[in-house]
């Protein structure tokens, strides 16, 4: 799918569903990012184990973009390991991923998308709200218990009703 929703997004980037040969490229963007703090790291199993979930957008053979729609419940997913290459950042590949998750929920009839995020702004602008996080025991107790930073979590819970 060709997308240009995004001011200033070329039409040649495509969001489309990763591959198990895309596994290493989004490895490499997410160590990237959590190297410097600003998501938590994923392992290659896990990024594989997952892979239905992430959709990319790609330049060359590189990944230049990625995001995944991981559910919760029926009626629950999240944005996750949302990240844009640094050099293309404000290009709008991030908006184009988030608005393509937003569709596969739409579809799937997902009522509610949810994110943790140190940049809430970005998803404001895609009419999400900020929320507390204590609305989401499914993410609380089925993930974020087991993360370093959970007893002192400094990331901003957002939410986009769909229903």
């Amino acid at each position: 799918m060709t997308l240009s929703l995004a001011s200033g997004v070329d039409s040649q980037y495509v969001v489309q569903a990763a591959t198990k040969d895309d596994v290493l490229n989004i490895q490499k963007l997410l160590n990237h990012y959590a190297s410097m703090g600003d998501l938590l790291p994923r392992t290659k199993s896990d990024i594989i184990n997952n892979l239905a979930h992430f959709r990319v957008i790609k330049q060359g053979d590189d990944i230049i973009a990625c995001g995944s729609l991981e559910h919760f419940t029926e009626e629950l997913a999240e944005v996750r390991s949302l990240m844009v290459a640094s050099n293309i950042k404000r290009g709008g590949l991030g908006r184009m991923i988030v608005e393509d998750l937003i569709r596969i929920a739409k579809a799937r009839k997902v009522g509610r998308i949810m994110a943790l995020t140190y940049v809430p702004d970005f998803f404001h602008k895609l009419n999400f709200i900020t929320v507390n996080k204590d609305i989401f025991p499914e993410k609380i107790w089925g993930i974020c218990v087991n993360c370093y930073k959970f007893n002192n979590c400094d990331e901003i819970a957002v939410l986009l009703k769909l229903k």
